[in-house]
């Protein structure tokens, strides 16, 4: 079996079908998402009813529960506020609902699949070093546990001490955990502007980080068209 992981895709429509056309291209026969299909670029509607129409194991993220919300964003990043207050705007009152009903951990074959972190996820907290995969592990009961929410891909393992490894192709060992950041579909954040996410191949215990380049330009004018932050269309570019 090949499963295709894939999250933070962040209304980025043109990143999605990339990542979804790359994945068949590989022979996947699965998908996860790990969420915030929604948030910061323009087409949250076409996102959404592509990850609702494939009917996969899909989490919530940060961006799902405050666009799907009604309570202040005055606390945000304005940019993040900005783009959410516009995104509430698009969605249904069925798109929110969809939404807001996204469990916040799911359990996925032999794996575990989560936004940001196992310890307390709704609290949305980032795991971006060793110390913190250490609390995670502790509230980790599966092999592998695959998040998003820094949109980098990480890789920590768990033997007899905790160490972050690379992550762009990684072999499941007997006798470890692992808890792996898949990255970003819609705004990478480690330099590298391609699309990222991740295909764990079950039958040869591999995980494996594929980047994906997509039609940034017309990502970036929908953006501008829809009156977002033009700080939001220049950073997809620059991956950060």
């Amino acid at each position: 079996m090949r499963i295709a992981l894939f999250g933070d895709i962040h209304a980025n429509l043109e990143a999605l079908d990339a990542v979804l056309a790359d994945a068949a291209g590989q022979g996947v026969t699965d998908y996860v998402c790990t969420g915030d299909v929604v948030g910061y670029n323009a087409d949250p509607v076409a996102c959404l009813e592509k990850v609702r129409e494939m009917d996969c194991p899909t989490v919530k993220g940060n961006h799902d529960e405050d666009a799907s919300g009604i309570h202040s964003l005055d606390a945000m990043n304005p940019i993040a506020a900005a783009a959410l207050q516009w995104t509430r705007s698009q969605l249904s009152d069925e798109q929110r609902q969809w939404l807001r009903r996204l469990r916040m951990v799911r359990q996925v074959a032999d794996f575990t699949v989560v936004h940001s972190t196992l310890d307390q996820p709704a609290n949305w907290n980032y795991v971006t070093n060793r110390f913190d995969a250490m609390a995670n592990f502790s509230y980790q009961f599966t092999q592998l546990c695959f998040n998003g929410h820094t949109h980098v891909p990480r890789v920590y393992v768990k033997t007899d001490k905790v160490n972050e490894v690379p992550a762009e192709s990684v072999v499941i060992e007997d006798g470890a955990k692992y808890f792996i950041n898949i990255g970003s579909v819609g705004q990478p954040r480690d330099g590298d502007w391609r699309a990222a996410y991740a295909i764990y191949d079950t039958d040869h215990k591999l995980v494996v980080i594929r980047r994906v380049e997509y039609d940034i330009a017309t990502t970036q004018k929908k953006i501008l068209d829809a009156g977002l932050p033009p700080i939001l269309a220049e950073r997809i570019a620059e991956g950060r």
